[in-house]
């Protein structure tokens, strides 16, 4: 697979993958958790920005598909995805797959996190060669259960 559409994240990149990040928050995960003071308050582009600019190791492990625009982005530690987001309007057009493909080939990834309850994440993981396990914890501070997948 071609990945010249692919590199690593630059500083001038952080307001439109925070902007990814916030928009795909609140369309998958606002109505499991249904939290307005979070999802509408806290959680916002400028406080996701700062905290992606001052954190160096996420800031060079996040890749971000980039045509002249930057529509998605996927952040990886180890051989871990921590988080695969593609802006909601362009879902579907082979952008996650291409980004999920690029960090397994390129960093070895061999697991991720997903919410039980995000079917749509599980089964696009699922078509991109990952499998569900046995394995669950909660999500930090909620009731609600990541289930670990693996390629």
């Amino acid at each position: 697979m071609e990945y010249s559409l692919i590199r690593q994240a630059a500083r001038d990149d952080a307001c439109r993958i925070a902007e990814i990040e916030i928009f795909n928050y609140r369309l998958n995960f606002y109505p499991i958790f249904k939290n307005d003071q979070f999802y509408f308050d806290e959680l916002n582009v400028s406080a996701a920005m700062e905290k992606f600019l001052s954190d160096e190791e996420l800031f060079r492990n996040t890749y971000v598909y980039d045509d002249g625009v930057v529509k998605g982005f996927i952040s990886v530690d180890g051989t871990e995805v921590k988080k695969l987001f593609v802006e909601p309007v362009l879902q579907g057009q082979s952008i996650g797959a291409k980004l999920l493909d690029f960090a397994v080939k390129e960093h070895n990834i061999a697991f991720l996190w997903a919410l039980e309850k995000n079917t749509d994440a599980i089964r696009f993981y699922e078509r991109n060669g990952f499998i569900v396990t046995e394995e669950k914890k909660y999500e930090e501070d909620t009731t609600e259960y990541l289930i670990k997948m693996v390629r």
